[in-house]
């Protein structure tokens, strides 16, 4: 697919940046079928030169032409009309092989180390007669695989014979041969099946026998091409490498952007009328829904349709191949009444644990989707607590003359006296704790579900759908690969405890998409297990592409933890706004922990009325703050404590162009002393707060081009933190510009116009030395 991550915003760059006159070089693609341009009646076969132009900002002409060899791409007249076009500085990506081979068809048929090499000879010696520069890209690969699961290389010596030519001729070679070998390899021989045209049959109109096609690419095949194309340039050619498309952040390009698998489905419908479901609000319609999926799935797969209406439904489980659409009018209506969900094994904040059967459930399946203009409602209010202070009270009163039971002190409701007694209890479900399903049952409603649970699935779309009235979580993808989340809104109420909007699990391959959330909870999070239990499940939550989205209200936009022990990596949050959330960007861990959260990259965010931080870092989170007792005063420094696999890691992270309307802290970052919140960089950054910028025990934290325009008397605070950069960073008419205590810090340097307009530079405290701080 094409990714369209921060795409407005690189087409600016794009312009200010590319070549401007018409003796700008151009790229030309001669080639065959893995190469080629596609009419969309073909589709999913997709050429890799398809996907290329999107990572290059020099024109590119993709010539390549499904069939060809190096001699029939000439003796057709393909080859004149690329040659005609030629110009001094262009360049010519030359890519053939697969048809060469074919010793039965003379018209195509090239013997590598006679015919293929003169050929290839002839275009480089006419493409230089033009002033332009050839580039040779070896064939790529076939996908075989022997019985026991061996690749198997199909391409004789025409590889090496492009080899022996760009060698002898002096002429880059790209050696996509052996790349797309590694990267098919890597993906196993049933994965590696989904990179090429292998395709069920009635799925696709031009396929409607299917296709078994080991040659040719789907579109997430061919992306992952191009992208080998790409990295290939930046170690090949410096000059071309310098038009290769970059992100804002980070020093990272377009084609290093996760590749999603989409989902794909047959055309049959199974509407859920013609299984005895009738949408009049007052009918269970469980069986119905159940034998509509089942029937879908033993098809082949298709579409359930739940059409215009209200249907009231007990849990439902999706199966391979299922598109459940709930269409634009319809209301999928799940029951209050929690004796229908079964309790199940299952995992709750990262461990083990007993809880309701999600109403929406789907285990170790394939290509499955949630789709619509509809609503899905998960009859929330029938499982969670409610705290008085967080209703007015005509609510409470109604809340309580409804029924259920108070807490000892009055102050909060619960549903049923079980989901009181789990409140008392220790690690209520958890199954390392000695629960069962016995032994939960005593606790049942306090066992709240998530609305969605999606484990171990690959190839999952949810577009279009509201979510809404959870009773714990929304959304929760746990281990699931190449998830698509677009065009969602997903509400909860603002009061609703542990009222997430989407939790993704240590999954890996995700997009979030143009989403709204209005939640209670963490708007967009990412996790990855919990402490022992997460480390030793090992599954780290990567790849992930958000952008375009807006979260209101929540305890956070965009967060990562803190249940994040399988760590967290190559994550791209770009394009959001956090209107009214506690904090705007929250990244929390504490002891105990341990994983790596690293490689995270943030652009363009937009914040307004933020509770608390817009940014934050923070590793004590539920955990008492070792500072709180000191504020106000000379802080002391804190003690070591051992470095173990239980010690939590934040670094490297780029966060870039973030604006913010009022926050009580514009930047709190509060590592360990043991393990440093460390390489943060920060820049053209804008906020409006009551306190500027807080470090605590943090490293190589740079903070450049930033307004913080803060009423405190200090804007920044600095705490035993080292290798600081502070690069022209503005306030107002506060008293002092930065603060440094501690006898850990050190190395903190005031560069540009770091601190005009304060009244004092720098204030030192409580051991600080006045060595710690310079001003370049």
């Amino acid at each position: 697919m094409r990714n369209t991550f921060i795409i407005k915003l690189l087409t600016a760059l794009i312009l200010c940046c590319s070549f401007t006159s018409e003796d700008a070089p151009r790229i030309f693609l001669i080639g065959d079928s893995t190469m080629a341009n596609k009419p969309e009646s073909v589709a999913p076969e997709t050429g890799w030169g398809m996907i290329f132009p999107d990572y290059i900002r020099l024109h590119v002409e993709n010539h390549a032409v499904n069939g060809r060899s190096t001699k029939s791409f000439r003796t057709l007249g393909h080859w004149r009309t690329v040659y005609e076009k030629l110009r001094p500085g262009d360049w010519v990506f030359i890519q053939f092989g697969h048809n060469d081979s074919k010793e039965s068809d003379t018209t195509r048929y090239a013997p590598a180390r006679t015919d293929y090499r003169k050929n290839l000879e002839r275009y480089i010696a006419e493409i230089r007669s033009k002033g332009a520069n050839p580039l040779l890209i070896t064939p790529v690969m076939r996908r075989k695989f022997d019985e026991k699961g061996n690749f198997v290389d199909q391409h004789g010596d025409y590889p090496a014979v492009v080899k022996e030519v760009g060698k002898a001729q002096r002429v880059p070679v790209l050696d996509l041969h052996a790349s797309s070998r590694d990267v098919i390899v890597q993906q196993g021989v049933e994965e590696s099946r989904k990179m090429f045209l292998n395709v069920p049959p009635r799925v696709w109109e031009h396929y409607p026998e299917g296709k078994e096609d080991n040659t040719h690419f789907t579109r997430y095949g061919a992306a992952c091409m191009a992208s080998l194309v790409a990295a290939g340039l930046r170690t090949l050619n410096p000059d071309l490498a310098k038009e290769l498309i970059q992100l804002p952040t980070g020093n990272k390009y377009v084609y290093e952007l996760p590749k999603i698998m989409h989902v794909a489905f047959r055309k049959d419908t199974f509407n859920i009328e013609k299984y005895g479901a009738r949408g009049d609000g007052l009918t269970s319609n469980t069986d119905a829904i159940r034998r509509a999926v089942e029937a879908c799935t033993a098809a082949g797969g298709g579409t359930v349709l739940i059409p215009r209406g209200l249907w009231l439904t007990g849990p439902v489980v999706l199966k391979n191949n299922v598109n459940l659409h709930v269409t634009a009018g319809a209301v999928l209506q799940f029951t209050n009444r929690t004796e229908e969900y079964p309790l199940v094994k299952t995992n709750w904040e990262g461990l083990e644990a007993i809880r309701a059967q999600s109403p929406l459930y789907a285990a170790d399946v394939e290509n499955i989707a949630i789709t619509g203009g509809g609503v899905i409602d998960g009859a929330g209010d029938a499982w969670r607590p409610v705290k008085k202070s967080k209703l007015p009270p005509p609510e409470w009163e109604h809340l309580v003359k409804s029924g259920g039971v108070l807490n000892e002190g009055a102050n909060t409701w619960y549903p049923t006296a079980r989901a009181l007694k789990g409140s008392l209890a220790k690690r209520p479900g958890v199954v390392a704790a000695g629960y069962d399903i016995a032994r939960a049952e005593e606790i049942r409603e306090f066992l709240r579900p998530n609305l969605l649970s999606i484990v171990r699935c690959k190839r999952v779309l949810l577009e279009g759908v509201t979510f809404q009235n959870s009773p714990a979580w929304c959304l929760h993808p746990l281990l699931t690969q190449h998830l698509t989340l677009r065009g969602l809104t997903v509400r909860n109420p603002w009061n609703a405890q542990n009222g997430d909007g989407v939790d993704i699990e240590s999954c890996r391959n995700v997009l979030v998409d143009k989403c709204t959330f209005d939640v209670g909870d963490d708007g967009i999070c990412i996790k990855s297990g919990r402490d022992e239990e997460g480390r030793k499940r090992g599954v780290p939550t990567e790849d992930v592409i958000v952008q375009h989205c807006t979260v209101f209200h929540g305890h956070g936009g965009f967060v990562i933890g803190s249940e994040m022990s399988g760590g967290a990596r190559n994550i791209f949050v770009s394009d959001c706004n956090f209107l009214g959330t506690d904090v705007g960007l929250r990244f929390k861990t504490t002891r105990g922990r341990g994983g790596v959260v690293e490689k995270i990259y943030v652009d363009n965010i937009r914040m307004s009325g933020i509770g608390g931080a817009a940014i934050l870092f923070d590793m004590y989170y539920m955990a008492k703050d070792p500072l709180a007792m000191f504020a106000g005063e000379e802080k002391p420094s804190i003690a070591f404590e051992p470095v173990t696999e239980a010690t939590p890691q934040f670094r490297d992270f780029y966060i870039r162009n973030v604006v913010c309307k009022g926050a009580e802290t514009a930047i709190f970052v509060r590592g360990l002393p043991e393990m440093n919140i460390q390489s943060i960089s920060l820049s053209d950054i804008a906020i409006q707060s009551k306190i500027g910028f807080v470090c605590t025990e943090g490293s190589h934290v740079t903070l450049r081009n930033a307004t913080l325009q803060c009423t405190s008397e200090s804007v920044v605070e600095v705490h035993d933190s080292q290798g600081l950069v502070l690069e022209n960073v503005r306030s107002g008419n506060n008293d002092v510009f930065v603060q440094v205590s501690g006898n850990r810090s050190k190395d903190i340097q005031l560069t540009g116009a770091s601190g005009a307009g304060t009244k004092k530079d720098i204030a030192l405290t409580n051991g600080a030395s006045a060595k710690a701080v310079r001003r370049k």
